[in-house]
């Protein structure tokens, strides 16, 4: 538990804003340093779009373990003077303690812990909160291949283990019509705000509750005064759904809409951006790992399904069995409740070590 807390604590007090890339970069310094005294390696410095990400492999055969986390958060620099390091009264807190510094430690501390790491390979990237826009086919290259992907994200409510992930699609719909003024000749113009209003409203209609698909318009801008007829606007829309047929069926969707209002034209920018991670993905992993903590004397493992999305999205669309939320047990990611649950830590880290060790065997 030393340890364990001692390494949490140089990661936490690296502040590593995904937008900062020096501070990312700082960051990945403090993670390569800590893994490098644990496994006795040094990793591989992969710097894509001026961000860094680290990456071990073990062995020289062919990867059949993908261990998953980001050090990067979403917290500014300057955060550790409103929300210090801490550990009292079993709680660990601190920016990113939960989301997910504390799950890179876990993996680093569970894979030193094997006896044969041949097989394994540990992939710490450094933009996951902005959407993996630099890693994400690096993830999928390293996915490739692999028996299983073991994401270290935190845990979910009660430290159930994350078996669904929605996928995500982001759009942006824009509308081009013509200025007029307002009070003199309104009637010359074409009011892109109109339009975006039947937008929003037709694309609300886009979701499907029994299919557990949510299509929400969200950042909303139009016109350029108050006495302008809107020459041009644009609104956000964020799509959550549970399967690939329905990430389709709604990206199809949006791509056909056309104008209500005379004289205006709409464009649809966007589409899917991470597939989602379906139960079948992880079931057989969750299986696993319920008869691996039955043996180790810990507490049944539950599940749940969740409507965010991480990198183990990516890994599972690939077609790679996924298995997500084997980082802390807390709460409050991104919020100023962040935390860890000390107790929990060393159970959790033995339980992704013999998961690990289980899969490299190839034992049923």
């Amino acid at each position: 538990m030393p340890e364990l807390l001692g390494d949490i604590e140089k990661l936490v007090t690296c502040e590593s804003p995904s937008s900062d890339l020096a501070a990312v970069a700082a960051s990945a310094d403090v993670v390569a340093r800590v893994g490098a005294r644990l496994l006795g390696a040094a990793p591989e410095r992969i710097v894509r779009e001026g961000r860094t990400h680290l990456r071990w492999r073990f062995g020289t055969g062919p990867s059949r373990v993908l261990l998953l986390g980001h050090h990067d958060t979403v917290w500014p620099l300057g955060s550790l003077d409103t929300h210090p390091y801490t550990v009292e009264g079993g709680v660990l807190r601190g920016p990113g303690c939960f989301d997910m510094k504390a799950g890179v430690v876990m993996a680093l501390h569970a894979v030193a812990a094997l006896t044969d790491r041949a097989g394994v390979t540990i992939l710490v990237t450094g933009d996951e909160e902005l959407g993996s826009p630099s890693s994400r086919a690096l993830i999928e290259d390293e996915a490739a291949g692999c028996a299983a992907a073991l994401v270290l994200e935190a845990s979910a409510d009660g430290g159930a283990l994350k078996t669904e992930r929605k996928g995500t699609s982001i759009y942006r719909v824009r509308a081009h019509g013509r200025a007029a003024h307002a009070g003199l000749e309104p009637e010359r113009g074409v009011n892109a705000t109109v339009e975006l209003a039947h937008r929003i409203l037709a694309v609300a209609g886009f979701a499907d509750a029994g299919y557990g698909t949510t299509v929400t318009p969200t950042l909303l801008s139009a016109g350029t005064s108050v006495n302008t007829v809107p020459a041009s606007g644009e609104f956000a829309v964020d799509v959550r759904v549970r399967t690939v047929a329905e990430q389709e069926r709604v990206d199809k969707e949006m791509h056909a809409i056309r104008s209500a209002v005379d004289g205006a034209a709409v464009e649809v920018l966007g589409g899917p951006n991470r597939p989602p991670l379906e139960a079948a993905s992880s079931q057989v992993l969750f299986g696993r790992a319920q008869a691996i903590a039955a043996r180790l004397g810990l507490p049944p493992l539950t599940r749940a399904a969740v409507g965010g999305a991480s990198d183990g999205n990516f890994t599972a669309g690939a077609g790679v069995p996924t298995l997500d939320g084997l980082g802390a047990v807390g709460g409050g990611a991104h919020a100023d409740s962040e935390h860890v649950l000390v107790d929990e830590l060393p159970g959790r880290t033995a339980l992704l070590s013999a998961l690990v060790a289980d899969l490299l065997t190839g034992a049923s």
